[in-house]
């Protein structure tokens, strides 16, 4: 047999963590490449580090060689020995040195989150530094200290890790803890790619950072890159920026998770010449990507697991019901004989939080003869988004620790802007104009190199005013009276306590999202004999339209060729275009999907985005649903009923609603979605 032979470039591979009696940090190595001697200087990435903003070059101290509990230092070890070493502060488990470094093995992530009891006798605070040893000796545990509340949460992979860690804590520390009741860990990313816009300005700091926000493919976590030239912001406050996206986990706005899969682009910056400081572009960094976040569409993302499901034949029927319940997607079955049983084979992949307790589910329903495999897929789509951030009930304003909008200067104080009123008052022009290639970007940047100060407030002016204009030409004299007095206070620096003008600021306000409502598009406001202004107590409420959903699906062309691939996309389509629809129209649009069919289904009601989809129940057909909400609207409300069923349509305009052909719902929302487009 012919010796291994190891490249001459020092390389080795970490895979364990330990410390020795006296405390001293241990790193155990294999050496794969060259030679490492004591005193010898290695540079890796920290641990929790990305990429070279968080590279280390420390000393090794000393060298040595394990044989049981016991060890003999040496000056050198050769490639293809294993060692320990002491002087490396932040190496974790898997990680390369050297020659690997590029090669570091992947590590999976925890999806479940718990709140860790301690005894009444212990400090939650410093019992969290000793636990920090034990997540550097193990990549797949995550401590947490939830600063609000004084906790400690541990993020694991499951069960038996959590009774692994018990035991370990109380043989390395001697404490019993406890933990609480499980809960999934959630991430965000976004839908749309969109120009996050941060400005830091309190007296003597200034800063100000554009970034664009693109999605990502799953699973690629948070990316760098910059099309911003030197020209128009030096190179160093750009690898600040590039710094300050790495260095934190930034949260989402609708849940307050963890941000993942997006590409964050540097697009351009203004520094001063004096003023800045670096914590100052920290401060634009965050709120750039904040105000993106909140001018965008972002997506909940919840864990999944791939599955292979084995059942006896008769329990087939069984088997797939649960795992549609259970929001799985599944693949249709394969049989097989298992000496004399027929079985059959599911696979696919279902959210974890639906499939925790299924194990068990299938050793009880299939009397022991069933089998379940799960791993971890990796993160998708959240199958009840509206349902999980109802019940976390985070408020991306109240959130102070990551704030949404910006910080301007004037007349010597600073004061704070509302995310969405930051582009009304920031200093450089947009960059992204639709076209996110990098010449397209750099273009555009390269334009504000000569962009002053002055250009800023003439160009926020600019569009303060166009955006007044365009509002004046759907006012009465009484709106346009409020309107200009409102701008009068703004603009020429009329009292600030004067009580008229802080009513017309309220007045202002409630316009605004008369106008923009749900979809920020223009919303037609009634008015009574005298040309005042009437709003409606429930505006979305004021008309329903129900759409039968397979009616549609079936009677479009489209729609039915794509229901033939895979009737879950048919589905998922219908519901963005009405979706995009009931925010022009602004009605209350109730999506119904005839679930009568399936065996044990209960219903399901679900928001998506603003319509609302329902699912009926076990022998209840879309139409008995339709008639039903029919009768117990139409005293109160104008209904209108989408459907191609002749029968159908009788029956709801006998109830007094209006009927609406499929044919006339695709035209309708087509010139609905042109005028859409023309008022832009």
């Amino acid at each position: 047999m012919c010796e291994k032979q190891y490249p001459e470039e020092f390389s080795a591979r970490v895979y364990k963590i330990g410390r020795d009696d006296r405390g001293s940090r241990l790193t155990f190595l294999k050496i794969t490449g060259g030679s490492l001697k004591v005193r010898d200087k290695v540079e890796y990435s920290a641990h929790g580090s990305d990429g070279a903003q968080g590279l280390l070059t420390e000393k090794i101290d000393q060298i040595r060689k394990y044989s049981g509990e016991k060890f003999d230092t040496a000056d050198t070890a050769e490639a293809g020995e294993v060692v320990a070493v002491t002087g490396l502060s932040s190496t974790f488990p898997g990680q390369g040195l050297g020659g690997e470094m590029q090669s570091n093995m992947p590590i999976l992530e925890p999806v479940l989150n718990y709140r860790m009891i301690l005894p009444d006798d212990v400090n939650p605070a410093a019992f969290m530094e000793k636990l920090k040893q034990l997540e550097e000796e193990d990549p797949q545990l995550y401590i947490v200290w939830v600063e609000e509340f004084k906790e400690i949460h541990v993020q694991l992979m499951g069960q038996v890790q959590m009774e692994v860690l018990v035991r370990l804590i109380k043989d390395r520390f001697g404490v019993v803890v406890t933990f609480g009741q499980g809960s999934i860990v959630y991430k965000e990313t976004i839908a749309k790619t969109v120009e996050g816009v941060g400005h830091f300005e309190p007296l003597r700091h200034y800063a100000e950072v554009h970034l664009l926000l693109s999605p990502a493919e799953r699973g690629s976590g948070i990316t760098v890159t910059s099309t911003c030239s030197e020209d128009v912001l030096d190179k160093n406050w750009q690898r600040l920026i590039a710094t300050h996206v790495e260095e934190k986990e930034h949260r989402g706005v609708l849940t307050g998770s963890a941000l993942t899969d997006v590409k964050v682009t540097i697009l351009t910056g203004r520094a001063h010449v004096k003023h800045t400081e670096g914590g100052d572009f920290r401060q634009a960094t965050y709120r750039a990507i904040r105000q993106g976040l909140k001018s965008t569409e972002s997506v909940l993302l919840e864990p999944y697991y791939s599955f292979i499901l084995q059942v006896p034949m008769e329990y087939v029927g069984r088997a797939m019901t649960d795992l549609e319940q259970r929001s799985a997607k599944a693949e249709g079955p394969e049989f097989s004989t298992n000496g004399t049983r027929e079985m059959a084979t599911i696979t696919g992949k279902a959210p974890v939080a639906t499939m925790q307790d299924y194990v068990s589910l299938v050793h009880a329903y299939t009397k022991g003869l069933g089998h379940l495999t799960l791993e971890l897929w990796g993160y998708d789509e959240c199958h009840n988004p509206a349902e999980v951030i109802e019940k976390m009930h985070y408020d991306s304003e109240e959130d102070f620790r990551n704030p949404t909008g910006s910080v301007f200067c004037a007349h010597g104080s600073g004061y704070v802007v509302p995310w969405d009123e930051v582009p009304q008052h920031m200093h450089l022009p947009y960059v992204y104009d639709g076209d996110d290639s990098d010449e397209a970007l750099e273009a555009n940047a390269r334009t504000q190199s000569s962009f002053t100060a002055e250009d800023a407030e003439a160009l926020a002016g600019n569009r303060r005013r166009a955006s007044w204009e365009k509002e004046v030409s759907r006012m009465s004299s009484v709106e346009l009276d409020a309107q200009l007095a409102d701008v009068y206070a703004r603009e020429f620096g009329m009292s600030k306590n004067d009580v008229a003008d802080q009513e017309r600021r309220k007045w202002s306000s409630k316009k605004k999202n008369e106008y923009e409502g749900l979809s920020g598009k223009p919303r037609t406001v009634k008015h009574d004999k005298h040309g005042n202004p009437i709003y409606p107590k429930k505006a979305p409420d004021e008309e329903y339209l129900i759409v039968d959903g397979y009616n549609i699906i079936f009677a479009w062309d489209d729609l039915r060729e794509l229901s033939r691939i895979n009737i879950d996309s048919a589905r998922d389509k219908l519901k963005d275009i009405l979706s995009d629809y009931q925010g022009y129209r602004g009605c209350r649009l109730i999506l119904v999907f005839d679930a009568y069919k399936v065996r044990g289904n209960e219903g399901k009601h679900e928001t998506f985005h603003n319509i609302e989809v329902v699912y009926t129940r076990q022998d209840e057909t879309a139409d008995a649903f339709i008639e039903k909400t029919v009768f117990g609207v139409r005293d109160k409300y104008k209904v209108t009923v989408a459907t191609s069923d002749g029968l159908e349509q009788q029956t709801v305009m006998s109830l007094g609603a209006l009927r609406m052909s499929a044919r006339e719902l695709r035209e309708h929302i087509e010139m609905t979605r042109r005028a859409g487009l023309d008022s832009l």
